[in-house]
């Protein structure tokens, strides 16, 4: 029989979809399932995306260009212009969703062999996207006690072999909810300068930024930094469109967006209707985005009071996106997420978790932490909360 690649074998797997299985399991037993593993919001997303679509008179489903429809572009720098970041239409390449945007801007930087830094615990993903690139992760690790803040310069320039590349960072973060300060990216900034690396950033929860004396810091907005900047970019958060894969890459770096272009060629175009509804989507008011600010503070502010009444768990406190990392009195996380939907239920209801150690690339750290995305309403955050209370002490019990 034919043997699969070893590309293949070693490609991860999602810690946040793995349990799927376990989870249609127990829906199947009739058992409801709250879901706190996965990112996908509840919000609504703006009618005027939706009504883009259904009111659309296409009579032939065409391909757009490689990079995208150039009104959509150029509305999306005029967007970014009114928010500080000083991207022109020729900056930009649309791309199916910021997963793919990221294999291009990996593609686009990197060679079989050579080497990312990448600050853990990060989005799982970034560990398959450098994977079927052939790229190797090297972790800087960040950590609870101090609210995963970036370690010192000399952490990040002792990784550093003539192999690196780039330093990849996600901001504000999944998993960890964390808002990287100005001192920080001014920090990752003067070390790329030094070593001549790309800093990637993945910035699709900008928006998500929750107490008033934060402020989101792109790597667009650092001077001296123009050629190595690469942003990442996705409609799927900030108008709550994850079924339209719509995201894209933007830098100043002009050999960047040249050899992009070459990957975004190869895939002909990104998906038509999900352009209109993202290209409609930059009207959507202001308000709705203060409305959603508001209501993720409220429910980020509730998980968070409700996880620290349960003795023994400890919880960082996210600044923005809507995850967190709890760290939990069980030896291994992921077992007591499978057990949570295999074999445990509280009156008919159960809760779905991420184990974290898929989110480090460090053997045997987050065996003991979870990620929990605070996507759901207050009263089923508190509900979820009260069951992972009862399904510890059962857990623990055994």
């Amino acid at each position: 029989m034919p043997r699969i690649s070893k590309k293949g074998q070693w490609m991860p797997e999602s810690p946040i979809r793995k349990l799927v299985p376990y989870a249609e399991m127990a829906k199947k037993k009739g058992h409801k399932v709250y879901h706190l593993n996965i990112g996908q919001p509840d919000i609504k997303t703006p009618k005027c995306a939706i009504d883009a679509v259904k009111n659309t008179d296409i009579t032939v489903l065409e391909y757009s260009h490689s990079a995208g429809f150039e009104s959509y572009r150029k509305k999306l720098s005029s967007y970014y212009q009114t928010h500080g970041l000083p991207v022109e239409t020729e900056d930009i390449i649309i791309t199916t969703g910021g997963s793919e945007a990221l294999m291009f801007a990996i593609g686009s930087t990197m060679d079989h062999g050579e080497e990312i830094i990448i600050p853990e615990p990060f989005y799982a993903n970034y560990n398959g996207f450098a994977t079927a690139s052939g790229v190797t992760v090297v972790p800087v690790t960040t950590n609870l006690e101090n609210n995963f803040e970036l370690p010192p310069i000399s952490e990040f320039e002792v990784l550093i072999t003539p192999k690196t590349k780039a330093i990849l960072i996600c901001n504000p973060g999944n998993p960890t909810g964390r808002l990287y300060t100005y001192e920080e990216i001014v920090l990752l900034a003067e070390i790329v300068k030094k070593h001549d690396l790309f800093l990637i950033a993945d910035e699709v929860y900008r928006e998500f930024v929750y107490d008033v004396n934060e402020k989101h810091f792109s790597v667009l907005n650092i001077e001296g930094i123009e050629q190595n900047a690469i942003m990442i970019d996705s409609v799927s958060k900030r108008f709550s469109m994850c079924g339209a894969r719509i995201g894209c890459i933007v830098s100043k770096n002009k050999e960047v967006m040249e050899a992009a272009m070459k990957f975004a060629q190869a895939r002909l175009s990104p998906p038509t209707f999900a352009q209109i509804a993202s290209e409609a989507a930059l009207e959507t008011p202001q308000s709705y985005f203060d409305e959603v600010t508001i209501e993720y503070k409220s429910r980020r502010d509730t998980l968070v009071r409700e996880l620290n009444k349960i003795e023994g768990i400890e919880v960082g406190v996210p600044s923005g996106a809507f995850y967190c990392i709890a760290r939990l009195p069980v030896e291994n996380a992921d077992d007591f997420a499978r057990w949570l939907l295999e074999s445990y239920d509280s009156n008919g209801e159960t809760v779905m978790i991420a184990p974290a150690e898929g989110f480090y690339s460090t053997q045997g750290l987050g065996l003991d932490e979870v990620r929990i995305a605070y996507v759901l309403k207050n009263e089923d955050l508190i509900r979820s909360v009260e069951i992972l209370k009862e399904a510890l002490k059962v857990y623990k019990a055994r």
